[in-house]
Protein backbone atom coordinates (compact mmCIF):
# COMPACT_ATOMS: atom_id res chain seq x y z
CA UNK A 1 0.00 0.00 0.00
CA UNK A 2 1.66 3.44 -1.13
CA UNK A 3 1.96 5.98 1.25
CA UNK A 4 -0.42 8.46 -0.94
CA UNK A 5 -3.09 5.40 -0.97
CA UNK A 6 -2.91 5.33 3.02
CA UNK A 7 -2.91 9.22 3.69
CA UNK A 8 -6.29 9.26 1.18
CA UNK A 9 -8.04 6.41 3.02
CA UNK A 10 -7.28 8.72 6.35
CA UNK A 11 -8.73 11.75 4.56
CA UNK A 12 -11.95 9.54 4.19
CA UNK A 13 -12.55 8.29 7.12
CA UNK A 14 -11.84 11.80 8.91
CA UNK A 15 -14.03 13.55 6.56
CA UNK A 16 -17.59 13.04 8.31
CA UNK A 17 -19.48 14.00 4.80
CA UNK A 18 -17.91 10.67 2.87
CA UNK A 19 -19.46 7.74 3.97
CA UNK A 20 -18.21 4.09 2.31
CA UNK A 21 -21.37 1.87 3.05
CA UNK A 22 -20.62 -1.74 2.21
CA UNK A 23 -22.48 -4.80 2.38
CA UNK A 24 -21.30 -8.16 4.28
CA UNK A 25 -21.92 -11.67 3.85
CA UNK A 26 -19.15 -13.92 5.71
CA UNK A 27 -17.11 -11.83 6.37
CA UNK A 28 -16.71 -10.94 2.73
CA UNK A 29 -17.87 -7.52 1.17
CA UNK A 30 -19.59 -8.23 -1.52
CA UNK A 31 -21.21 -4.83 -2.41
CA UNK A 32 -20.60 -0.99 -1.52
CA UNK A 33 -21.16 2.27 -2.86
CA UNK A 34 -19.77 5.50 -1.59
CA UNK A 35 -22.00 8.32 -0.59
CA UNK A 36 -20.56 12.16 0.22
CA UNK A 37 -23.04 14.73 1.70
CA UNK A 38 -22.30 18.48 -0.31
CA UNK A 39 -22.76 21.53 1.81
CA UNK A 40 -24.62 23.95 -0.25
CA UNK A 41 -25.73 27.45 -0.50
CA UNK A 42 -28.79 27.12 -2.24
CA UNK A 43 -32.07 25.20 -1.24
CA UNK A 44 -33.00 26.60 2.09
CA UNK A 45 -28.66 25.95 3.01
CA UNK A 46 -29.83 22.27 2.48
CA UNK A 47 -27.16 19.63 1.35
CA UNK A 48 -27.48 17.24 -1.10
CA UNK A 49 -25.97 13.80 -1.45
CA UNK A 50 -23.72 12.40 -4.09
CA UNK A 51 -23.32 8.89 -4.94
CA UNK A 52 -21.10 7.19 -6.52
CA UNK A 53 -18.82 3.84 -6.96
CA UNK A 54 -21.93 1.40 -6.88
CA UNK A 55 -19.77 -2.32 -6.90
CA UNK A 56 -21.44 -5.66 -6.15
CA UNK A 57 -18.95 -8.87 -7.04
CA UNK A 58 -20.55 -10.73 -10.18
CA UNK A 59 -21.02 -13.94 -7.60
CA UNK A 60 -23.95 -12.23 -5.78
CA UNK A 61 -25.77 -9.95 -8.37
CA UNK A 62 -29.22 -9.96 -8.46
CA UNK A 63 -29.61 -10.67 -4.81
CA UNK A 64 -30.64 -6.70 -3.91
CA UNK A 65 -27.77 -6.47 -2.32
CA UNK A 66 -26.69 -3.06 -3.95
CA UNK A 67 -30.34 -1.88 -3.21
CA UNK A 68 -29.60 -2.58 0.15
CA UNK A 69 -26.58 -0.08 -0.17
CA UNK A 70 -28.61 2.90 -1.76
CA UNK A 71 -31.31 2.34 0.31
CA UNK A 72 -28.97 3.09 3.54
CA UNK A 73 -27.21 5.86 1.58
CA UNK A 74 -31.10 7.15 0.92
CA UNK A 75 -31.05 7.03 4.74
CA UNK A 76 -27.94 9.06 5.49
CA UNK A 77 -29.25 12.02 3.14
CA UNK A 78 -32.50 11.59 4.97
CA UNK A 79 -31.02 11.66 8.42
CA UNK A 80 -29.01 14.88 6.97
CA UNK A 81 -31.49 16.82 5.84
CA UNK A 82 -30.19 16.31 1.91
CA UNK A 83 -33.02 17.84 -0.54
CA UNK A 84 -31.97 15.50 -3.04
CA UNK A 85 -29.50 12.69 -3.90
CA UNK A 86 -27.71 12.14 -7.40
CA UNK A 87 -25.77 9.66 -8.73
CA UNK A 88 -24.01 9.27 -12.23
CA UNK A 89 -23.36 5.76 -14.07
CA UNK A 90 -21.13 5.19 -17.74
CA UNK A 91 -23.04 2.22 -18.20
CA UNK A 92 -25.32 2.06 -20.89
CA UNK A 93 -26.51 -1.72 -20.52
CA UNK A 94 -29.99 -1.65 -20.09
CA UNK A 95 -30.23 -3.87 -16.61
CA UNK A 96 -27.86 -1.24 -14.82
CA UNK A 97 -30.20 1.45 -16.14
CA UNK A 98 -33.01 -0.47 -15.12
CA UNK A 99 -31.30 -1.31 -11.90
CA UNK A 100 -31.05 2.72 -11.34
CA UNK A 101 -34.41 3.18 -12.32
CA UNK A 102 -35.94 0.55 -10.18
CA UNK A 103 -34.10 2.25 -7.15
CA UNK A 104 -36.32 5.50 -8.10
CA UNK A 105 -33.06 6.94 -9.50
CA UNK A 106 -34.47 9.26 -13.05
CA UNK A 107 -32.36 10.02 -15.82
CA UNK A 108 -35.00 12.81 -16.71
CA UNK A 109 -34.12 15.37 -15.04
CA UNK A 110 -30.51 17.17 -15.20
CA UNK A 111 -28.29 16.38 -17.77
CA UNK A 112 -24.85 15.74 -16.92
CA UNK A 113 -21.86 16.88 -18.55
CA UNK A 114 -18.04 15.72 -17.49
CA UNK A 115 -15.12 16.90 -18.48
CA UNK A 116 -11.72 14.65 -17.38
CA UNK A 117 -8.91 15.82 -16.23
CA UNK A 118 -5.53 14.43 -16.72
Amino acid sequence: MTEHLKMTWRAIMQDKNHHIIVKKLDGKIVSSCVCVIIPNLTRNIRPYAFIENVVTHSDYRGKGYATECLNYAKQIAENTNCYKMMLLTGSKKKEILNFYGNARYNSTDKTAFIQWIE
